[in-house]
């Protein structure tokens, strides 16, 4: 735990949202980096700047399938007055000794190719006969097919000038130049990159292991039947997909009963494939909260390690929440709230710049911006604590979805940005500005 965790606090005491975050974030670090083939390391975060070995591309080639020629063989050409030039082969993509160019030669030559020796430009093969003598052609004949098609003469319809339809050498980048930097997630253009400049080999730092426990003996997964005083499940969906949003690897545990020596059970099973736990559910003031009955007041040879706190936060909803670190390799544990929309937007204040630092990432938070409050009336806020009411966000307005309950699922999933009223706000006005943190 980090030392924020034992400033001095009564029981009755509260923590601001900042000083719970930063308790967090002082005991998360990044994952060690390691080296993995491309397609393990998509999503990951990059350790090191990558330079390129070799220009891209590494040599002068068409961008067109025709026919490579000299841009005075062919100046002043038209359909009246073509230029019929001799073809002396092919050039294919691949191809490594390609034949030369000469005056009053063209070479066909496919996409990708190198362009050979003494040619200056490509003219596509629309602009020619292909070869056929009967007036401009719309694509060439198989090899296969015409295996003569390299031979003979061409007439070429349009002049060319030189350079025209070829992408020269390191026309994309350059031997040397820096091809990402340190922090960029890869995904498939940057893994494309990676390939591209020969790197079979990648030093990242792995996407973190979440797993995600739900805790109440009444809930029920879904497409089960529903008996008295049941409910679904809904948390640890919503955290899991939550998370790997987040770029972590997250897994899903079903929902543990209200028993601490199972939830105990369970935790210690998990910490072999977690770099970090996340409950929901069990933290408030009840009789059967299990979380903290569970992790509260534990021993350094149990599973909980350094213990984990409870703690109230100035914050609505999600004021119940706790935070260690927890087993042998000190796993950070977050404990968050059990009503769905606590638990939601606790996961994105906390869990998610946890995930996020973990990955190694420069910046964790979510995006905020500034928008004008577009409702019906005043909203209303409890002084003392920083409220976060679901909104829907759109050309620099925001507008409330459903009402404060911590319940309402239906309006959260109506949600893509979180309005925030600070401390020592209680009424926000129609029209007045206020901050959003939006949610994607």
């Amino acid at each position: 735990m980090s030392s924020a965790a034992t400033r001095p606090a009564g029981p009755d005491d509260l923590w601001s949202v900042d000083e719970h975050l930063e308790d967090i974030l002082s005991a998360v670090r990044p994952l060690e980096p390691i080296e993995l083939q491309l397609l393990d390391a998509q999503g990951c975060v990059l350790v090191d700047d990558v330079t390129v070995p070799v220009s891209l591309p590494p040599f002068d080639n068409s961008s067109m399938d025709g026919y490579a020629v000299r841009v005075a063989d062919v100046a002043g050409a038209a359909e009246e007055f073509p230029a019929v030039l001799e073809v002396v082969g092919d050039v294919a993509a691949g191809a490594a000794d390609p034949v030369r160019v000469g005056p009053g030669q063209a070479a066909r030559i496919m996409t990708g190719a190198p362009v050979p020796p003494g040619a200056e430009a490509v003219v596509p093969v629309e602009w020619t006969d292909g070869g056929l003598g009967e007036g401009p052609v719309s694509g060439m004949r198989a090899r296969s097919l015409a295996p003569g098609g390299a031979e003979g003469h061409v007439q070429v319809y349009r002049p060319a000038e030189a350079g025209a339809h070829v992408r020269t050498r390191g026309s994309d980048v350059k031997a040397g130049d820096r091809a990402l930097e340190a922090g960029t997630i890869l995904g498939p253009p940057q893994l494309a990159l990676l390939a591209a400049v020969g790197r079979g080999t990648v030093r990242v730092r792995p996407r973190p292991r979440v797993v995600v426990l739900s805790t109440g003996s009444e809930l029920v997964q879904p497409g089960e039947d529903l008996a008295a005083g049941q409910i679904y499940d809904s948390n640890s969906f919503a955290l899991t997909a939550a998370a790997r949003d987040a770029g972590a690897i997250a897994y899903r545990v079903g929902a543990v009963a209200d028993d601490a020596e199972t939830l105990r059970t369970t935790i210690e099973d998990q910490l072999i494939r977690a770099d970090l736990l996340v409950t929901t559910g069990g933290v408030s003031v009840g009789a059967y909260d299990v979380v903290k009955e569970a992790l509260s007041h534990v021993g350094d040879e149990d599973v909980a390690g350094s213990g984990v706190e409870f703690r109230r936060l100035a914050m609505q909803p999600g004021k119940p929440q706790g935070f260690g670190c927890i087993g042998p390799d000190h796993t950070p544990l977050l404990a968050l709230p059990g009503n769905p929309v606590s638990s939601y937007v606790s996961f994105e204040l906390f869990v998610r710049p946890a995930i996020r630092t973990l990955m190694g990432l420069p910046d964790v938070h979510r995006p905020r911006a500034r928008a004008a409050l577009r409702a019906d009336g005043a909203l209303r806020s409890p002084r003392g604590r920083r409220q976060f009411l679901r909104g829907a966000y759109a050309d620099g307005e925001v507008t409330p979805v459903g009402g404060a309950g911590s319940h309402l699922v239906a309006a959260l999933a109506q949600a893509d940005a979180l309005i925030v009223v600070p401390e020592d706000v209680e009424s926000v006005e129609p029209g007045a500005e206020v901050e959003v943190v939006l949610l994607g």
